[in-house]
């Protein structure tokens, strides 16, 4: 099987996978931009982080203590997205729907 062909067949938990990632790996770029920049910047790189994780943000702030610094909101987005990926990987494997490195469902 192909490239082309298991993104076709595993659209399913690539597309998630892919989502979560991009979520992940943005949060924790505007964690290290956070050290550089002021939280109003208007620099593009940094409202573009923040826009896109901005709803992360908000539903972890949700379950998090009000006094808890921003960064640390930020922190705890990318580990629970982590933990949001794994999780989608194990049930797609309890169900012997993801994909394995063969390409072939087993």
């Amino acid at each position: 099987m192909d490239i082309a062909s298991s993104l076709a067949a595993y659209w399913y938990f690539h597309l998630p996978n892919f989502v979560l990632a991009v979520l992940m790996y943005t949060l924790l770029g505007r964690v290290l931009l956070g050290l550089m920049v002021d939280a109003d910047s208007p620099n593009y790189i940094w409202r573009f982080f923040c826009r896109i994780t901005d709803p992360v943000v908000a539903a972890v702030s949700i379950l998090t203590p009000k006094v808890t610094p921003p960064v640390v909101i930020w922190l705890f987005g990318f580990v629970w997205l982590f933990w949001l990926r794994v999780a989608l990987h194990y049930t797609l494997l309890l169900f012997n729907l993801a994909p394995r490195l063969g390409g072939a469902a087993s």
